[in-house]
């Protein structure tokens, strides 16, 4: 069948989750690669991929694209599935013959409620859906077809049995090859990035149990399943030699760093073929490991800190100490490795005390760059259980994790600590790591060094700026 991977149109700078786990607007505009997207599109030849929101296309234009097709398949996330399921009415008004159907961590946990709540959905794929989508497009029965639920002719749905996880991670092919071919590489911008940038996945599956956490507790799971290091340094290659444009690549694994000697090996590769890279790490990584990565072209970890105080990392499964993080933030510092620290407010066990020791704690290990989140209970997660079973979550519902513009809400309260004071706590929190003589020294030097960076960082504060107004409002 004549293939669309989509992700639709939604709020302004919303990326919906396709490959990201920030499922909001940012504080400064950017997004990252539809790779959930690009994955099974690379399965099935003759497909595209079509990220409206990164090119900017409206509603009129992404449904006159989409309509050339006979297979649509929407990523879509809690927030933006009212909005997916209106594109996909809409869509099917246009044409009624057209298949659409929908992937996805809202979908893996609620398929039934899924495919209720809208007729213009006519199956969503489980768990890993590479495979499935593939076998969509090739015209199998669909009772035949794994991990895969469907509304029957009588409107009935049904769910068949699951799809085993991916064991084999070499099977997949390069995505870097799709981005070439359908994305508008230019339109992919982080503000802790190098512009352009490229981002893979070497495994999938995350060993940490955070809470919190959306991806390792819907889709991934909580075995780290690995492409082999001769697989990944050939898609680099392959990077390297065909989009001579791109300088920096980002590895977006849950956590790159979990399997050490692996991580290590994969460097001293990426170190022969010189380019320079980035990935997410948990802040336990050794000096030793550190280093060999610094020395092979590491420039940037991506780092989720989440709380200063260790009974809050304990609530949450974090897996991790303050003491530990400090460590490893010294010797970053010692390396010359730029950081990229988050931080999430709200989190269980939250007081007003806690979160000035958190600011604190940044100020402290004083990251590059951070990002200031909202405890999110997204369903599927067991912050999720957890908020509903001790009330924390208005009226039991997630319909509030955005607002109508797609700007990040706090869901959660606590009897000593209102919801209202957990979302202003995000403006307090970048003012005061910001708006210290020495971050300000430290951008500006920043700045000083080349006349790119000064334009991306100018850009960067009027956004900045204009959130934290938007925010306060």
């Amino acid at each position: 069948m004549k293939t669309l991977f989509l992700q639709a149109p939604s709020f302004d700078g919303f990326g919906g989750g396709a490959g990201s786990r920030y499922q909001t607007r940012r504080e400064i505009r950017s997004f990252w690669y539809p790779t959930w997207l690009a994955q099974p599109a690379a399965l099935i030849a003759g497909s595209r991929v079509l990220d409206a929101p990164a090119d900017g296309l409206s509603v009129e234009a992404s449904l006159d694209i989409a309509e050339e097709y006979d297979l649509v398949i929407i990523h879509t996330s809690t927030p933006s599935f009212p909005t997916d399921a209106l594109f996909a009415e809409h869509l099917k008004q246009r044409m009624p013959t057209i298949l659409i159907g929908m992937v996805g961590a809202k979908v893996a946990v609620d398929p039934h409620g899924s495919l209720t709540a809208s007729e213009a959905i006519d199956f969503v794929c489980r768990e890993e859906f590479d495979f499935t989508c593939r076998d969509i497009a090739k015209e199998l029965p669909f009772e035949s077809i794994l991990g895969l639920s469907y509304r029957l002719p009588d409107g009935g749905i049904m769910h068949n049995d699951a799809r085993p996880i991916l064991e084999n991670m070499d099977e997949l092919p390069f995505v870097a090859p799709v981005y070439k071919r359908d994305l508008k590489i230019e339109n992919y911008f982080s503000g802790y990035l190098k512009h352009p940038y490229v981002s893979i996945y070497t495994g999938r599956g995350c060993r940490s149990k955070c809470t919190f956490c959306l991806w390792p507790q819907t889709v991934g799971g909580h075995r780290y399943r690995t492409r082999s290091v001769e697989n990944v340094i050939a898609e680099v290659t392959w990077i390297r030699d065909n989009m001579p444009e791109v300088k920096e690549i980002m590895f977006d694994d849950d956590t790159f760093t979990d399997f050490k000697p692996r991580a290590e090996e994969i460097a001293r590769g990426l170190g022969k073929l010189g380019v320079t890279w980035s990935c997410n790490a948990k802040a336990n990584v050794p000096y030793s490991t550190l280093k060999v990565m610094k020395d092979n072209g590491l420039r940037l970890l991506l780092v989720g800190y989440e709380s200063g105080d260790d009974q809050i990392l304990l609530n949450i499964k974090k897996g991790l100490r303050t003491d530990i993080a400090r460590r490893f933030s010294e010797d970053c510092r010692k390396l010359d490795i730029k950081i990229h620290g988050t931080f999430i407010i709200g989190l269980p066990g939250e007081t007003h005390e806690t979160i000035q020791k958190t600011i604190e704690y940044a100020k402290e290990i004083n990251p590059h760059t951070i990002q200031v989140s909202l405890a999110a209970p997204y369903p599927g997660t067991s912050l999720h259980k957890q908020a509903i079973e001790n009330g924390w979550l208005k009226e039991n519902n997630i319909s509030n994790l955005v607002s109508a513009t797609g700007v990040q809400l706090a869901a959660i309260s606590y009897p000593h600590l209102s919801s209202d004071e957990i979302y202003h706590s995000v403006e307090e929190f970048y003012k005061r790591f910001y708006f210290r003589p020495s971050k300000i020294w430290e951008i500006v030097r920043e700045m000083l060094m080349s006349w790119e960076m000064m334009k991306r960082r100018l850009q960067e504060g009027v956004a900045f700026f204009k959130f934290l107004r938007a925010h306060e409002a």
